[in-house]
Order: structure tokens, then C-alpha cells, then sequence
């Protein structure tokens, strides 16, 4: 069987496959970057956050769990009702695109872990980036916590296999037209699966184009969810602040 739609981040986004491939996501490494992110930001106590493409709400959760009023907006629908189970009166999820405008105004608008360039219109890149100018207050910010393409596609792995929970998920990794492409094929109860991924190999330049277009100001780049400097050969991340 091969799992096939427009958009593949709308299928595979919303399969239990996908979260089981990634379970072993650091999660203490994820909450001292949201630790670190908020205190460099200073921002407001009580302050409001929009997380951009939130997921099961993991990081979410955990801003929330310091102090902050967060909303968590993801287009698949199967990660927000799970992550709903969480909600209280400053913690909440939707459905949400994020090509558009959410219809509220926040101190700050993460968008976290590589959650950026899916698109196959190159418009809705732009128009994100819009969306989250949009979206911020007078004196909010802006953070895109992207992959640092340069060194991706210098330490890519061609191909490997990873099992988790008894499946055998097969990788191969590549770039091609300007993405890095991951394909993943597994057997799951004598059924195949083909899914891909696809994200555009953007740079520190690309993004400045996009923020230049979107009349956003890039204020301050970092290399790693310890806020290290950046470095195009050797970091692993490209985390950037703008407004």
C-alpha cells in the first residue's frame, strides 16, 4: 500500500508512524531550549505564545507548565486531538494552517524543529512568514528554529534502517531541486508503507530574502538550542529572531 497525497506532509504529519519513528526526540533537550529561548527573549510574565506547527504539543505543554499563555496550531488533526487532553485556561489547540494568519496577536511566535519549507509553492513561504508578522504584537518576536542546510546536506546519511516498536523503518536520505528528501519505506502488519519527506534546503540567505519581502527584521541567529553563535559550516541549527 503506499500512502499518497498533494501534500505529504498532510499524511504523514498525521500517522502514528511518523510519531513512533521520532519518539526518541530528546525531551529534556527540548525543554532547556524553551527555557533558554524565553529567557533570552525576556519575555513578559504571563506572556502569550503561538506555537506555529506545535504538533502533539510537547513544547507547548512544557511553556505552558513555566508560566506562559500558549496556543498550539497544527494542520493535522489527529495531533491536536491528542494533544487537546493537555488543555487548561492558559493552554489551548486548533487546527490551524500556518500560510494564514491566526486571528490573535502574541509576545511570540515559535515555529520549532524544522517546521518550515513543506511547501511545494514557493508562495507559501512567504506568506508563513506574513502570517507570523501578522501574528506578533508591538514589541513581540519572531523565532524559526530551522535545520542548518549547509551542514545537513555535508553530514547526510545516504541510507540506514531504524527499528522502533518491532518496525523496520528504511531511510534514504538525499537533495535534489533545492530539498532534502528522506524517503521511508516499512512493513507493518504484512502491509508496505511509502512515505516521503521534503523540506526546502533553505540558508541564512534564503530566509533574509523571505524576511526582506515580508518586511520583517532579522535581529539576532543562533547555531544550536543552547543559543550558540552560528556557523554555516559547523552548526547544527539556524535559529532565528526577528520582528
Amino acid at each position: 500500500m503506499t500512502k499518497h497525497t498533494k501534500h505529504w506532509y498532510a499524511s504523514w504529519f498525521d500517522t502514528p508512524f511518523y510519531h513512533i519513528l521520532y519518539k526518541d526526540r530528546d525531551k529534556e533537550e527540548a525543554n532547556a531550549f524553551m527555557a533558554n529561548l524565553t529567557a533570552y527573549l525576556n519575555l513578559p510574565e504571563k506572556g502569550t505564545i503561538l506555537d506555529l506547527a506545535c504538533g502533539k504539543g510537547r513544547h507547548a505543554v512544557y511553556l505552558n507548565s513555566i508560566g506562559y499563555d500558549v496556543t498550539g496550531v497544527d494542520l493535522s488533526e489527529n495531533s491536536i486531538a491528542f494533544a487537546k487532553q493537555f488543555e487548561n485556561e492558559t493552554l489551548r489547540f486548533e487546527v490551524h494552517d500556518m500560510c494564514k494568519p491566526y486571528p490573535k496577536q502574541f509576545d511570540a511566535v515559535f515555529n520549532l524543529f524544522t517546521s518550515f519549507g513543506y511547501f511545494e509553492n514557493e508562495e507559501d513561504n512567504l506568506s508563513t512568514i506574513k502570517a507570523i508578522k501578522d501574528e506578533l504584537n508591538e514589541t513581540g518576536f519572531g523565532v524559526i528554529d530551522f535545520m542548518n542546510s549547509n551542514y545537513v546536506i555535508e553530514n547526510l546519511v545516504p541510507e540506514n534502517t531504524k527499528t522502533i516498536e518491532g518496525i523496520a523503518f528504511h531511510q534514504k536520505r538525499y537533495e535534489k531541486d533545492g530539498f532534502i528528501i528522506k524517503d521511508i519505506d516499512f512493513t507493518h502488519e504484512d502491509e508496505e508503507f511509502h512515505f516521503t519527506e521534503k523540506v526546502g534546503a533553505f540558508t541564512l540567505s534564503d530566509f533574509q530574502d523571505l524576511f526582506d519581502k515580508a518586511g520583517v527584521t532579522l535581529l539576532d541567529i543562533f547555531g544550536d538550542h543552547k543559543l550558540n553563535t552560528f556557523n554555516e559550516a559547523t552548526s547544527e541549527r539556524l535559529i532565528m529572531i526577528f520582528k
